[in-house]
């Protein structure tokens, strides 16, 4: 949440700094500012809205300036609005910083600065920060940057500036995000991957509690006790065009599009082709580990703990394993049972989610190992784990995930099929037969894909309602949780996803002519019981559309609208019927005029608790 660039180099800031703000508004777009610092003078300019709102502030006179830093928010403490905008400076204006995070003992701060004489003029718990800076500078702002830090409570990614000292940026970070890129006589900061892919490929993934003094010509970094620390240069295989729309009308669209190739990702080098076997040698959990796995717990948050309700299915179904999934943020705030026979999977696309990063801790700390699954190289999660596998997606922009879900998915088939091998739970020929379909998921992915203009035409008979139910059995109860969040989070309908059986001792209630439901019913073990369903809610004179596998004429007569799938495996249907859910969605809001990659109130990374 919220997004930070910042540079230092020859060049003019501005442009950088609003091109890096752009890269990063899917973090948060309430409002947006800059600072640039010239001839020993900070310039703020900030407003209520997104980038473009700033952009056009701008065109009254863009300050000049080779050192600067950018903001774009998502509002925690104080409204959206043109003073709660960062960045925030002290009461000399020397001093200006951005922030991502929450300052928890931020009232007890204010008001000691307050009775200090400091004046305040926003509402956010940021504007701590400059103040206190001001009061600790003794000529050192790397120094007064460590001292108020220590001071601190909760979470802070920070850069900060200085008059008085014009040729550095000052940055810091704990339980929130922060990388710093390294190009040839210019430096960079920022809070993601994506801002920096158009300047360089070199970066340095900060470590909590340290902070880092950085110069056109490099960076010194340093731990709160003062020691110099020497930190690895990560080399990022992703390229700027990954981070461009291409010519779809949004990046959910074209992200949708990119699933066969999500898909392809995650096979390779996991699935060898010439036997239909599973080979993850470089998982760094020993046979032996496996072998003595008792149970799992799969931790995630928002739309991956969808993936993780999937892959308990699957994992209890190849492996036999007990599974149990739960809410990052809901599992450390109970009594955990766990055991060093247990294994904890924590699922985070960008590997900096607050909550499961706080949930991993919890396990490792009574002996779990934590198995990860994520997208980004050198996130925090991914350097806590015992054990990663990376989803494989490629840099995600729309805030609404959905080609990294897939990701997800595949790697929890990949990880249960290779248990399933190693604990000898399935034989070989019934993991190679999964195998045979698994690898011919990406070309059926295509077929979905190919008809999405059937999908933009259905939606222009449903996007009038104002409620949706989404039903689903089985392993396709949790794809239509994801279904409904997706419809929620990108058109703002009311939609709820049930248990298909459960409907009936509850959300029946609710059915009639103005409340369609869309259920899935793919020919699989339980598709008598969900006909069964549909016929009860139809009974109550409710529009249906139903997710169903090519061929099936029956549930023509039992559905009033039908999307076809192709056929495939009991257990591999999640991977197909969620896509028609996505795109139905896209379609809905596309067709309401609502910002489809951007959405009121989200932001793509939850790094606050």
């Amino acid at each position: 949440m919220c997004g930070i660039i910042g540079y230092i180099g020859p060049k003019e800031a501005v442009p950088i700094l609003l091109n890096g703000l752009k890269k990063l508004e899917y973090r948060g777009y309430d409002s947006a500012g800059i600072t640039v610092l010239k001839d020993n003078k900070i310039q703020i300019k900030k407003c209520k809205g997104k980038i473009v709102k700033l952009e056009k502030l701008l065109e009254r006179g863009v300050p000049k300036g080779n050192i600067g830093l950018g903001h774009t928010r998502w509002a925690t403490h104080g409204k959206p609005n043109n003073i709660n905008a960062h960045p925030h400076n002290g009461c000399n204006s020397e001093i200006a910083v951005v922030h991502n995070g929450i300052i928890e003992n931020y009232s007890s701060l204010r008001e000691r600065l307050i009775s200090e004489g400091h004046k305040f003029t926003s509402e956010t718990d940021t504007e701590v920060l400059p103040h206190l800076i001001e009061s600790n500078y003794n000529g050192d702002l790397t120094s007064a940057v460590k001292e108020s830090l220590k001071e601190i409570e909760g979470s802070y990614a920070i850069g900060v500036i200085s008059s008085r000292e014009p040729g550095k940026i000052v940055a810091s970070r704990y339980a929130s995000p922060l990388i710093i890129g390294i190009g040839e006589g210019e430096m960079f900061l920022a809070s993601d991957i994506p801002a920096l892919l158009g300047y360089t490929n070199r970066v340095i993934f900060l470590g909590e509690k340290e902070i880092a003094t950085i110069t056109k010509g490099g960076v010194k970094i340093i731990d709160f006790e003062g020691k110099i620390l020497q930190k690895e240069i990560v080399n990022i295989e992703w390229d700027e065009e990954m981070t461009e729309k291409s010519g779809y009308k949004h990046f959910m669209l074209k992200e949708i599009f990119q699933e066969t190739m999500v898909i392809r990702n995650n096979l390779e080098g996991r699935i060898n082709l010439s036997t239909n076997e599973p080979e993850l040698n470089n998982l760094f959990l020993s046979l032996d580990k496996i072998n003595e796995i008792k149970r799992i717990f799969i931790l995630a948050c928002g739309s991956s703990y969808y993936t993780a309700l999937a892959g308990k299915y699957v994992f209890e179904e190849l492996t036999g394993i007990p599974v149990e999934v739960d809410y990052g943020s809901e599992f450390r705030y109970r009594k955990i049972l766990l055991s060093d026979k247990d294994l904890t999977v924590v699922i985070s696309q960008s590997g900096e989610t607050a909550d499961t990063i706080a949930a991993l801790r919890a396990c490792k700390e009574l002996g779990s190992h934590v198995l990860a699954l994520t997208n980004v190289r050198g996130s925090t999660i991914s350097r806590e784990a015992d054990s990663i596998m990376y989803i494989n997606a490629g840099p995600e922009i729309g805030v609404a995930t959905t080609k990294a879900f897939i990701g997800q998915l595949m790697c929890l088939y990949i990880l249960s099929l290779y248990f399933a091998k190693v604990r000898e739970a399935l034989n070989l020929a019934e993991i190679k037969k999964i195998i045979s379909e698994l690898i011919k998921i990406p070309q059926l992915v295509e077929i979905i894909l190919f008809k999405d203009l059937e999908i933009a035409k259905l939606s222009e008979e449903f996007y009038k309602f104002h409620n949706f139910l989404y039903l689903g059995r089985g392993i396709n109860y949790p794809i239509a949780l994801e279904g409904a969040l997706k419809l929620k989070e990108i058109s703002y309908i009311h939609a709820e996803g049930y248990p298909a059986g459960e409907m009936k001792h509850g959300p029946i209630a609710l059915l009639d002519k103005d409340f369609p439901a869309v259920v899935i019913v793919p020919r699989d073990r339980v598709y008598t019981k969900v006909v069964n369903n549909i016929k009860e809610v139809k009974a109550r004179n409710t529009l249906v559309l139903g997710i169903a596998t090519e061929g099936d004429q029956e549930i023509k007569n039992v559905v009033d609208r039908v999307f076809y799938i192709p056929k495939t495996l009991d257990i591999l249907y999640p991977v197909l019927t969620v896509i028609p859910l996505q795109l139905f969605a896209y379609h809905i809001a596309d067709r309401l005029g609502c910002d489809v990659d951007k959405p009121r109130n989200l932001a793509k990374s939850v790094t606050v608790e």
